[in-house]
């Protein structure tokens, strides 16, 4: 095939295999060829030697919008794009603008189109007084999946979902042949450690940790996948900080039942005893960060395949939000779309855990659960050429002297990177050149499913 405008060569690493001395062929923004040995010609190419060319990463949790004037798409997708992130899923609780009509979807789709520099997703959710009746509606215009929660963090912007709501949901999520997303923990067990915590005093960086027990989490993936179970909704837990939360996933799964379990980046890079001790309120995050321990253990079951997906839940608080010198009084969250895929492919390296988990986990996987993957989460031809190229240009990551991210802070700051960005392509065009962000705003913009949704295929293990 003649006509190809752009050719990236290096090591391809597909959601199953490697293929060294591999070559990329691109044709009006769609990957049109993919092979090995001598590349063919183009109008640009791209030679990284030993380089790894990655699909673009499909970012499963972002919060663009949670404090208004802080960050917003154009702040978000920028960080995305120089960390290799080429779609996000936007997280429906916006301040001041729930996502819970059709009204609200269509009015975030068209600031996404407007403002996003990759592409952009979007989760729906309920408002509890409306029940589950609007929830037809919002697929309709759109959304990829539906957040609830077992906890609630704010009665209107973050409410808990109780369970016999939950289950009306999950029967109505299900008709729509998306998937429920929940945050698994369980607000009478969180409520009550925390009182715990306050009545002892404890305000210093353990707080945290001891007021979300790691059995409050998950006693609420259980309710979250029996729910699953008796709906026949499509169940996914959207961050599990401990290794047994895996093993329940993967039990269900065993049954046949549709459970995935996603595992944000902080899961697999910060612990307890030392991040959160030396950083305080900037490590605060929910579920919280756990011992070093179940941070190995998750990595072994990335290794083995229990892991659906990696994602940042991404949060760029100011920081007067997170230095409280008592915990519980931070903001929950951290930035991390610009460094999520570099972190995951030190992390695997380190360990001996084999590349194609970064491209099924980070890519292929989230894509395929949000019924994206016509056109998102992977180097296969006919999808569209979204690709990240890392180098063994090893650097210390410091948020504040990055022009790409809006936060000037980040947990990551001070560590020290092996592999870096050095090229991102969204839809074949150049996104970031390693050093410079080069999509405008609105050189992204809205993804949705396709209207008419086929079987649910099962996620690679």
């Amino acid at each position: 095939m003649a006509g190809f405008e752009l050719v990236l060569t290096g090591r391809i690493i597909l959601a199953d295999r490697e293929i060294p001395d591999g070559f990329i062929a691109v044709a009006a923004g769609k990957i049109v060829m993919i092979g090995q040995g001598k590349p063919p010609a183009a109008a640009e190419r791209h030679d990284f030697g030993n380089g790894l060319i990655l699909p673009g990463a499909v970012d499963a949790q972002v919060h663009s919008l949670s404090q208004r004037g802080t960050e917003g798409f154009a702040a978000s997708t920028r960080a995305a794009a120089a960390g290799g992130v080429t779609t996000i899923v936007d997280m429906p609780y916006d301040e001041g603008d729930l996502i819970c009509s059709a009204e609200a979807v269509a009015r975030k789709a068209a600031l996404a189109d407007r403002e996003a520099r990759v592409s952009v997703a979007l989760y729906g959710t309920i408002r509890p007084a409306d029940g589950a009746a609007r929830i037809a509606e919002q697929a309709a215009s759109g959304v990829c999946g539906f957040k609830f929660s077992t906890f609630g963090t704010d009665p209107e912007r973050f409410p808990r979902i109780p369970p016999a709501l939950l289950r009306n949901c999950f029967e109505a999520v299900a008709r729509t042949g998306l998937a429920a997303g929940v945050h698994n923990e369980d607000d009478d067990y969180v409520r009550a450690a925390i009182a715990e915590v306050e009545a002892a005093g404890i305000t210093d960086w353990r707080a945290h940790g001891l007021s979300r027990p790691q059995l409050a989490e998950t006693l609420a993936m259980l309710q979250i996948y029996e729910t699953g179970a008796e709906t026949g909704c499509p169940a996914h837990v959207v961050h599990c900080s401990v290794a047994r939360g895996y093993e329940i996933a993967e039990s269900y799964r065993r049954q046949g039942f549709y459970a995935t379990a996603e595992c944000c980046i902080h899961y697999l890079t910060l612990n307890e005893e030392n991040d959160v001790a030396r950083l305080g309120g900037m490590a605060k995050i929910n579920p919280p960060v756990r011992p070093r321990r179940e941070v190995e253990a998750i990595w072994r079951h990335v290794a083995e395949g229990r892991v659906s997906m990696v994602s940042t839940d991404h949060v760029s608080w100011a920081r007067e939000r997170k230095t409280d010198p008592a915990m519980l009084k931070c903001a929950s969250g951290v930035p991390g779309l610009e460094v999520m895929v570099p972190l995951f492919v030190k992390g695997a390296m380190e360990r001996g855990v084999p590349l194609f988990w970064a491209a099924r986990l980070m890519a292929e996987n989230p894509a395929r659960h949000f019924r994206l993957d016509h056109r998102k989460g992977g180097i296969e031809v006919g999808r569209d050429a979204d690709l990240t190229v890392l180098v063994d240009r090893p650097a210390v990551y410091e948020a504040a002297a990055s022009a790409h991210s809006v936060a000037d802070w980040s947990p990551y700051d001070g560590m020290a990177l092996p592999w870096t960005v050095a090229a991102v392509w969204h839809g074949g065009r150049m996104a970031f050149d390693g050093n410079k962000v080069l999509a405008a705003p609105g050189s992204g913009g809205f993804v949705r499913p396709p209207e008419t949704l086929g079987l649910r295929r099962e996620l690679h293990a």
